[in-house]
This record gives C-alpha cells, structure tokens and sequence, in this order.
C-alpha cells in the first residue's frame, strides 16, 4: 500500500504526509479494502497451514507442531463408506467423524470384538476420540455417542489420510482377503461400498497425486533442469554476441536453421505416426480417450503426431510465404538490427538489466501469492450439523460447544456438530472476494509498473547512444545507471498512470474469462456471444495500449514529458510513418522470434532425446521420471524466458533506434545547419528511398 500511495501521489492525487490516509476517490476501489485494519486481519488471521495440513472434526491441524496433534499427522474416518453422500460434493466434507491418528490401522476389528481383549482394546482406543479414553460407557453407548469408529479396516495413508487397503484380484474388489465386511453393528457389507466411500473423499486428492508424481520428478530432474537452463542461456549470449559482429550472416544461419528444425521437427512426427501404424490402441481418438494425467498415453496415439505434423507443417509453410514475401524488407532489418548491435556493443550492461527485471517481477509475484494465500486462508472454522436420518437442521451452521445442549440433539439424536469448511459471516468475509480482486489488481499494477520501469531504462540509454553525435565519445558514462536514476527520480507518475491505463484493461480481461467460465453451462446463446465479442475487443485493446505504452515509454525517456503527452506524440509520430512501421518495426520482431524459436527449438529436442534415454553417451545418467514431459517442457518454457529476456533488450533498441531515427528525419534536414545524428551506414539504407525527392528536387532547381 505504501507503493501505492507513492503511485497515486504521483499521478493524479495530491503528496500526503505520512501520518495521511491517501485513497483514490474511484468507487471501484473501497476505502476499506485497503485500510490498514483490513491488512493487517489479512495477515494475522491468514493461515497457510489450511490448505497444507488435513483437519480434524474439530478444526485442528494433524501433524503440526506445537499442538496436540504433533505427532498425530494422519486423518482418520469414523465411517468412510458416508463419504459416498453428495454432501462430499456440496461441503467438501465427509459427514462422519474426523480424529488425528499417529498411524493408519493395520488390522481389521471391530469395537465390540475388541472391546473383551485389553489388548485389543487399548490399541483400538488410538482411533478414538479424546473423551474416551477415560470413559466408563457401555460399548453401545460408545458407538451411540460416535466417541469410537463401529470397525477398523486396515488401510493405507494417501495424502496423509486414511484409505482402506483396497486391491482387486483377478478382478475381484477385496480387502485385505475378504470381500465383504462387519460393519460393527452386526451386518455384512459388500467392499465395493467401501470403495465408492473412498472415491468420493477422493475427490481432490487425484490431482494431488499427480502434484506429487510431478515434484518427485523435479527432485531428481532439478539438476539437469538447470544445466538445461545454462546452456539456453550460453546459447542466448553466444548469439547475441556474435550478433554484434555477424549481425547479416547470423540472421540469414538463423532463418536457415529454423526451417531445418521445423524439417526435422516434421520428420520425427511422420516417422512416429508411420510407426504406430497397426499397432494395438494407436488409433484411439483424442475425443474417445479423454483427459489422462498420464501424458505418455498420447504419445501412443497416431492422431497425437498427426495433429503435431499437422501443425509443424503450417508453421512451416507460414515462415517460408514470410520469407518470399519479406526479401527486401529483410535486408533494410537487418542493417537495423547491426545498429542495434552496436548500441548493445556500447551498453553491454543492458544484455544484464532484464535480471533486474526479473528479479522485481519475482517480488510483485511472492507478494500476490502470499497475500491470496493469507486472504483465502484467514477464514474462520465452520461447523455444520451432520445427521444419517432425516432431521430439519441438517446443513445449518452449529458451535460444538453448546451444541449437545441445543434442541438439536433433543429432535435429531444421530446429529453431530462437525467441522465442515473455512468461512466467515462477518462483513471481512462476506467480501473476502472483494480483497483477492483488489489483489489482482494490485498485482497487475505492479507487474506492468516493472515492465514498463525496464523498457524506459533500457529506452533512455539507447536513446542516449543514437542522440550522440559523436558515438560513443558523446555518451554519459554510465548510460544505463544514468536512465535508471531519471526513471525513479522525474517518471515514476508516468509509468505508474501508463500501469494503471493497462491494469484495468487486464483486470476487465480476467473478470470476462471468469464470466465465461461461469456462463459455460448456461444455454443462453446471445450472452455467450456478447461474451466473446467483449472478449475478442479487449484482447486487441490490450495489445494495443501494451504498443502505445512502450513508445510513449520512449518518448519520455527522450523528451521527459508526461505520459499523456509522450502517448499522443509517440502516436501521430508513428501514424506519419505508418508504412514504415508495418515495415520495418514487424520484420524485425519476426526475426527475433526466429532468433528465440531456434533456441528454444535446439534445446528442446536437445532435452527430449536426453529425459527419453536416446543418447547412448548419458544414457544411464538420465534420471528416471514418472512423466519425462515435466523437465522437458520446464527447460522448453525456461529457454523461452531466457532467449526472451536478451532478446527484449534488442527489440527494445531497435524500437527505441527506429523512433528516434523517424523523429530525427522530422527535426533535421541533413544540412550543416541540422545534421542527422544516425549513423552513416544506417542512413544508407533507410534514407535512399526518401531522400530522392529532395534530390529531384534539388536537380530541378
């Protein structure tokens, strides 16, 4: 809040002292989302241990220190068979009997079998309540008052809780060796109720396998993950380097190796779908199957390497009309692209500055994550009555304390007050919603205020580099440091009001997206259709701010005026040179794609032929993973942020170079008295076409 107090002083509110509360009068943001009372309930009363740790029917933790429960990590079922209710699906909780158990049981027994053994008995009573353990009852009044499950069934921990041990053979659902079971109240039962129990409490717990599968991979795949990362990021810097002095045989190498990589690309999907070819299940749709967790099952499909050829070969076909088409307009980029070159080759420390970047978007993201984590968590324990018969209370809210007091055990005498969820119906929770929305907002600002602070930086120090007349004698001596400092001391209201203008917009976005996932079922087809309309004209508003926002960054970096100003500017600046734009600006973003496309490519299949176990030389060093796509996309994702980072501070120069070069053309003439201040060589090529007017002109004169 501090950040935004700096932020809304800066653009469009008046300073306010320090002992101030400083608010924005929009009615969108309300006062008490953000008072310090509401963020300081948020972090006091948020507690990530709910979404870590299984919780008893009381609300207590299993397993965490410090409390009863310590060494009691597991979660234990009175009754797991009533987790087949469809109040599973509706509370998101089992109505039976939750206890905190050091261990699942190994054994199957029932309490009053156990009941006449001491020994039985005593190891009976570590799945049972508190209270019984110094009760006198008889054992129906045990099993009446639910202090002590009717059965034990050996069971196995899953996500520490307690599953029955179920396993088929030969097609047959058993436990243990039995098929059916005493269910404590002297009927047999069949496992298969057992089973569906099980499955309904394990409503979400499928997802958490996967999760596990997926970080056991990371444990023993982080390593190579990382050497993957490094050689991206060697790969990135050799390039760039070798940009600097092979600026036109690096583009025309990259052009070529992306359309061989594509080709091999192309290769491997056809050789993989003709060897598949008659082969038992290959020719299973992708509509038949369904989602699997298991990705590899795809790998087994031909119609998994049709669709991949399918696409590979448009990709292919597109690169190939651009490059036909884009021939000349190649030649004029890559003179660009030298100029950029040697504006880098005389700030090195930008290649560098995207660290910085990153390492600010890194805070922006903690601070999101760990304040949703806290506002989702701060809720409080929810207790409900929970019943088998029919009973008018069932579902209300209800205190344990008072509850064996309240009429509602008089009327429903199997009614239990048990801990359902975490919520609240204080006014802090009935607009909790209202806070992780301000949140995101919160977010957005701040991670489009980093960006936007790295792309004037990184404009102010090439701007300084094409301003020079002499380059580099001409330059400050630490240009990057030098625009760095005139961002945060004069431009901090301008990037944050810029931030602002495209936060909303974002924000606008999410909210249609979660509309639309809202709206999935509803069968009113006009809002569906508003919907994507909304949708499709915020997605190109988007775009278009985010391409206003960086050259109106540009302007200010140069000029120093405010954001409105340098926006309007740098638009009819652009509008007046639009067939260049087009031109010149776009074919030079193809090119850098190209650039990341190959690296990311060659990495990739790099890291495909090495988690799948093909390369003879490392072929036992490779780990053994449950899914090999899970390292293999993280390196293809990392090598993307990586080549994407260099290659911004390119993009941005040449964007940066290109508008000073059009503002240039405007304010100077070539004469003595206002000289060009580019360079000669990229005079050359960008002023032979306007240049001959002015020589016609000059011949007819």
């Amino acid at each position: 809040m501090f950040i935004l107090r700096i932020f809304l002083g800066s653009v469009w509110l008046p300073r306010c002292e320090e002992d101030e509360e400083c608010l924005p009068p929009a009615p969108a943001i309300p006062r008490s989302s953000s008072s310090p009372q509401e963020r300081h309930r948020t972090w006091t009363h948020g507690d990530p241990r709910k979404v870590i740790h299984p919780t008893d029917s009381r609300g207590q933790f299993c397993g965490q220190q410090g409390t009863p429960n310590e060494k009691k990590p597991f979660l234990f079922y009175f009754d797991i068979v009533k987790c087949a209710s469809p109040l599973v699906l509706l509370e998101f909780q089992c109505p039976t009997t939750q206890i905190c158990v050091s261990k699942c049981p190994d054994r199957y027994m029932t309490y009053l079998t156990a009941y006449g053994n001491a020994a039985s008995l005593e190891y009976y009573r570590n799945f049972c309540t508190p209270e019984s353990k110094n009760s006198k009852k008889a054992p129906l009044e045990v099993l009446r008052d639910k202090e002590c499950p009717a059965m034990l069934i050996p069971s196995t921990p899953l996500a520490r809780r307690c599953f029955p041990a179920i396993q088929a053979k030969k097609g047959v659902i058993m436990v243990g060796n039995e098929t059916t079971y005493d269910d404590g109240h002297g009927r047999r039962r069949n496992v298969t109720e057992l089973l569906e129990g099980a499955k309904k409490a394990n409503v979400v717990l499928e997802t958490r396998q996967l999760a596990m599968k997926i970080f056991e991979d990371y444990t023993v795949s982080w390593y190579w993950i990382i050497i993957g990362l490094v050689i991206a990021m060697v790969a990135s810097l050799i390039f760039i380097v070798l940009l600097r002095f092979l600026a036109g045989i690096m583009v025309w190498v990259m052009i070529v190796m992306v359309i061989l990589v594509l080709g091999y690309g192309i290769f491997h999907c056809y050789m993989e779908y003709a060897k598949l070819k008659g082969e038992a299940g290959s020719d299973v749709s992708l509509t038949d199957l369904g989602f699997q967790t298991d990705l590899r099952v795809y790998l087994h499909l031909r119609q998994t390497w049709l669709a991949f050829l399918i696409i590979l070969c448009v990709l292919e076909l597109v690169i190939v009309l651009l490059l036909i088409f884009l021939r000349k307009r190649i030649l004029i980029a890559i003179a660009l692209i030298k100029e950029a070159s040697r504006a880098v080759g005389h700030i090195m420390s930008s290649l560098l500055f995207p660290l910085c970047t990153f390492f600010l978007l890194c805070l922006c993201i903690a601070y999101w994550a760990s304040t949703a984590v806290f506002l989702s968590t701060s809720n409080e324990a929810v207790y409900k009555v929970f019943n088998e018969s029919a009973c008018p209370f069932s579902g209300q809210t209800c205190k344990p304390e008072t509850f064996n007091t309240s009429n509602v055990t008089k009327l429903c005498p199997d009614a239990q007050c048990l801990f359902a969820f975490y919520g609240g119906e204080t006014a802090y929770h009935k607009y909790l919603i209202v806070l992780q929305f301000f949140n995101v907002f919160m977010f957005f600002w701040l991670a489009n205020f980093v960006i936007a602070l790295g792309q004037v930086t990184l404009a102010g120090a090439f701007a300084s580099y094409y301003w020079a007349f002499k380059k580099p004698d001409d330059m400050p001596a630490f240009p990057l440091f030098s625009a760095f400092g005139r961002a945060l001391r004069y431009h901090t209201g301008s990037l944050a009001f810029g931030s602002l203008v495209l936060a909303i917009v974002q924000v606008i976005r999410v909210t249609l997206e979660y509309l639309d996932h809202r709206l999935k079922a509803a069968e009113n087809k006009f809002a569906k259709f508003l919907l994507s309309c909304l949708k499709c004209c915020f997605w190109c508003l988007e775009k278009f701010i985010k391409f206003l926002n960086r050259n109106a960054y540009i302007m200010i970096a140069i000029y120093g005026t405010n954001f409105c100003t340098s926006a309007r500017n740098a638009f009819f600046l652009l509008m007046r040179n639009i067939i260049r734009v087009a031109v010149l600006d776009k074919v030079t973003d193809f090119l850098f794609f190209l650039g990341k496309l190959l690296i990311v490519g060659s990495v990739g299949i790099l890291a495909f032929f090495f988690f799948t176990h093909r390369i003879k030389l490392v072929q036992d060093t490779a780990p053994p993973l449950n899914y090999y796509w899970v390292p293999i996309l993280t390196v293809i994702v990392g090598s993307y942020l990586i080549a994407h980072g260099f290659f911004s501070v390119y993009g941005m120069c040449v964007d940066t170079l290109f508008l000073c070069f059009c503002e240039d053309l405007e304010r100077n003439d070539g004469s003595p008295e206002r000289p060009y201040y580019m360079s000669p060589e990229l005079s050359e090529i960008l002023l032979k076409g306007h240049l001959e007017p002015s020589k016609s002109a000059d011949s007819q004169g």
